[in-house]
């Protein structure tokens, strides 16, 4: 199947050059209009609890829309109330368009005691913006943010408009300084990996191409869903990533062929049917798992799915055409422009010494190595058992953002605005609302909630009467957690429905559904590992053991980004203010970091099948794959570390917390992981990691994506440059030296015969010389 490919984009190498850059380009022009149409937020569960009581409330109270919150501090030695500062603040509201604002309150025109400090220094005005959706809203508050300074009154701006339009600005700010840091010095570094210019700006045109093209992609899915700002990050930082990983592993592997003499349409051929599987094995795996995002109901999740499939399904298919067509235009010129000490790159097979000695040394020991590693990577993960979770909230801007300085002193001037409010809504049976008697005797018992302070009546319309309530810790701590529940504990006046809402509540809420969805990603993850590693490699123990192993390198990264990003390890010179962390990033991360590690070790283990098929013994086998493909991941591991290494410079915590997560997890699983605990495991199994039940190997063996055979001789790779028709009969194994069907090996599947079609008889006047062959 994948020789086919191979052959049918050698063919049609001007065509596939000519329709893909023209695509990708039109489509990402097109895509730079994706910026307009961001949005924030989506982190919660609609559906819950919390919700409810929240869009509840709001209809009882008939409550404002609070988008935008300006704090107007009186100059020294005045307060709130001096006429002067009062007629300037009116005015200027006064002035405000009314086409992009929808209701405006402030204390200096319903002078209530909750729109003013404490010690009336600082006075509040709580602005509702025109639109339907947050998107129309943020453009509302884009075309008056900058009327609301008053002269010689200090201001500052809160709210989740300000909040929004600030993350989106430092977002598009931080994905063009990512890009123009990251990728001079991943073309410097495959200057270096390749030994030429020409052969490592391949990989950087197809990264290129999959970030710009990725824009397109996402503009295309916001006109048909909400897309959160952080979406095009993600979507950049997979597409420019594997974009590079996979042109790598395709690049590398033609210029193997080009060293062990091979030309033409059989260089193409038989790299597509190796290291193009790779990149189909991978970006199916990703694909999957970031599919498993779609089972939470948080918005925030779904848009990031959507943006992170589309990216890394359109750098697979970037790479699997766009770079069969180039390399079979350039040929033996992909070289070209060599660094002077690797002008003879090509020359020879691509063994790794080193590799193979440190597979040596870690064979010989393999008990003694894989138990300490094993037992460090599970004490690094233990601080995540005792992680805290949270909603995204202000601290996700840098200490001098001023939308954050506003959220902060809007906490401290006005508790009553701050996010340790919860709300409580109850609502009785029809249009008759609950008893007074039994209001006051719930009223009563809330208030005896350890960790809740009194609950205050807000109001009531219908059926419906609403209490506010403050609770007395950390909105995230483990004591407000505890008061939620008891207060949602609390036996309901009869016949009465009770919601309690609230930042907490929300939590809460968020990540119970994320906890009740969680094993079903898990399982669709662990489940689509299996399968396709198994008709990969045809073995029962690979796929278990590469899930086990990929659970423990994820394990430590979760423990320890919980030590630096919640406990606040060494977080200082970082510049991170310590945080709950916020359950859907790591939902992102699993999906991203369990996929990424699998496609690592199925890299290598595919080396290592083609070793075992040629006859190697177990131990020859594992020297081999590592010796072929440890540079190559090395290489991989340091480029996308790279790449997301500038996403960790990032001002958004957020977008800190993945670059952090993803440098610490690709640093960990491409060097201990996959170059001693992998090899230290496959010694420890021998023979039985190959092994796989007799119908299970038969079925394996019916599915056709088996790499391609080598040519025979030279009048087989002459006879491919003529029509060929493609078909699933080109099957089997690489090998360096091919199995005849009866040979019986301890590896399923079972070598078997190289069935080719062969191309139709040509009249003898027909026939011409072969030249395609150097």
């Amino acid at each position: 199947m994948f020789a086919c490919w191979g052959t049918v984009a050698h063919r049609f190498r001007s065509t596939s050059l000519i329709l893909v850059l023209l695509t990708a380009v039109a489509g990402g022009v097109w895509g730079l209009g994706v910026f307009d149409r961001l949005g924030q937020g989506g982190y919660d569960d609609p559906a819950s609890e919390a919700a409810r009581a929240d869009e509840i409330g709001d209809a009882a109270l008939d409550a404002a829309d609070a988008d935008v919150m300006v704090l107007y501090t009186a100059p020294p030695g005045r307060t709130v109330d001096d006429p002067d500062m009062a007629s300037k603040i009116n005015v200027k509201l006064e002035a405000l368009p009314r086409t992009e604002v929808g209701a405006v309150t402030s204390y200096w025109r319903t002078p209530v005691p909750d729109l003013a400090g404490q010690d009336k220094r600082v006075g509040l005005a709580v602005i509702g913006l025109a639109g339907d959706d947050p998107n129309a809203k943020l453009r509302s508050y884009e075309q008056i943010s900058g009327e609301l300074q008053v002269a010689g009154v200090p201001t500052q701006v809160a709210g989740e408009m300000p909040m929004q339009a600030s993350l989106q600005e430092r977002a598009k700010r931080d994905l063009a300084l990512a890009e123009a840091v990251s990728m001079p010095i991943v073309l410097v570094l495959l200057v270096l990996i390749f030994g030429g210019v020409v052969a490592a700006s391949l990989p950087v045109l197809v990264g290129g191409l999959a970030v710009f093209g990725s824009l397109g992609l996402l503009h295309l899915i916001s006109l048909f869903t909400s897309v959160n700002v952080f979406a095009v990050n993600v979507a950049s930082l997979l597409g420019l990533g594997l974009a590079i990983d996979y042109g790598l592993f395709i690049v590398g592997r033609y210029r193997e062929e080009l060293g062990q003499g091979r030309r033409g349409v059989e260089a193409v051929r038989r790299t597509v049917a190796s290291a193009g599987r790779t990149v189909v094995f991978s970006s199916t795996l990703l694909i999957i798992a970031l599919a498993g995002l779609l089972l939470f109901p948080q918005g925030f999740l779904r848009s990031l799915a959507y943006g992170g499939m589309s990216a890394v399904a359109l750098a697979a298919t970037i790479s699997l055409t766009l770079l069969p067509a180039l390399l079979g235009l350039l040929e033996h010129r992909v070289d070209a422009l060599a660094l002077p000490w690797h002008r003879k790159a090509t020359e020879g097979t691509s063994e790794g010494r080193g590799f193979r000695q440190l597979a040596d040394k870690v064979m010989k020991r393999p008990l003694l190595t894989a138990v300490p590693i094993v037992v460090a990577l599970v004490i690094l993960g233990a601080p995540f058992l005792h992680g805290r979770f949270g909603t995204p909230n202000e601290v996700m801007l840098p200490s001098g953002d001023p939308a954050r300085q506003a959220v902060e002193s809007l906490k401290r001037d006005f508790p009553a605005m701050s996010d340790k409010d919860v709300r409580i809504v109850l609502r009785g049976q029809g249009e008759a609302p609950p008893s007074p008697k039994d209001v006051e005797r719930f009223q009563s018992e809330g208030t005896e909630i350890r960790g809740m302070q009194e609950l205050r009546p807000a109001g009531a319309r219908g059926a419906v009467v609403v209490f506010n309530a403050t609770l007395e810790h950390d909105t995230y701590s483990d004591r407000s957690a505890r008061a939620v529940q008891d207060l949602r504990g609390l036996t309901p006046p009869p016949g009465t429905e009770v919601l309690v809402g609230g930042p907490t509540a929300e939590n809460l809420d968020s990540l119970r559904a994320t906890s009740q969805r969680l094993p079903w990603m898990a399982l669709l993850i662990v489940g689509a590992t299996l399968v396709l590693m198994f008709l990969a490699f045809g073995s029962v123990l690979l796929p278990i053991k590469a899930v086990v192993v990929s659970a423990l390198s994820l394990s430590a990264t979760f423990g320890v980004l919980t030590g630096v990003f919640v406990d606040g390890h060494g977080a200082g010179p970082l510049g991170i203010t310590p945080s709950p962390m916020e359950d859907g990033v790591l939902v992102l991360m699993a999906s991203i970091v369990f996929g990424l590690s699998t496609d690592y070790e199925a890299f290598l283990l595919s080396r290592m099948v083609e070793a075992r098929a040629g006859g190697a013994s177990t131990a020859e086998a594992v020297r081999t794959g590592l010796g072929r493909t440890g540079r190559m991941i090395s290489a991989a591991a340091l480029l996308l570390i790279v790449v997301t290494g500038a996403f960790a410079t990032s001002g958004i915590l957020m977008m800190r917390f993945i670059g952090v997560g993803m440098v610490l997890a690709l640093a960990l699983d491409a060097t201990v992981v996959r170059m001693v605990l992998v090899p230290a495991l496959l010694r420890l199994l021998g023979d039985a990691a190959w092994w796989a039940p007799r119908p299970l190997r038969r079925s394996q063996a019916q599915v056709p994506i088996d790499e391609a055979g080598p040519a025979e001789d030279a009048d087989e790779a002459t006879r491919l440059t003529e029509p060929v028709e493609c078909s699933a009969e080109i099957t089997g194994p690489i090998a360096p030296v091919p199995h005849p069907a009866e040979t019986t090996l301890p590896i399923a599947p079972a070598p078997r015969p190289i069935r080719r079609v062969a191309p139709a008889p040509r009249p003898a006047e027909t026939t011409r010389p072969s030249t395609s062959v150097r």
